[in-house]
């Protein structure tokens, strides 16, 4: 599960960057506190549904574009791990 987690907070980075955000900036836009969007991208919490909305919403994308391929990376990994 860490994984994932981790996975989707880079995720994020990776967009909330391409759209030239800063994390504090980015934070304040979805109003959401800057220590808990740092500790989304580092991977140390399980997103709800609504905190995922609220950041697709912010980086102006679908929540299934935020989650696409997500499956294919657990997937990977349990492979590997087998």
């Amino acid at each position: 599960m860490k994984e994932l987690q981790v996975f989707l907070g880079q995720r994020i980075r990776e967009h909330r960057r391409r759209k030239g955000f800063s994390q504090e900036s980015f934070a304040d836009h979805c109003g959401l506190h800057r220590t808990y969007m740092g500790g989304i991208e580092r991977g140390e919490h399980n997103l709800t549904i609504m905190t995922a909305l609220t950041v697709a919403k912010g980086l102006g994308i679908t929540v299934a574009r935020l989650l696409s391929g997500i499956e294919d990376h657990v997937a990977a990994k349990d492979d590997g791990a087998a």
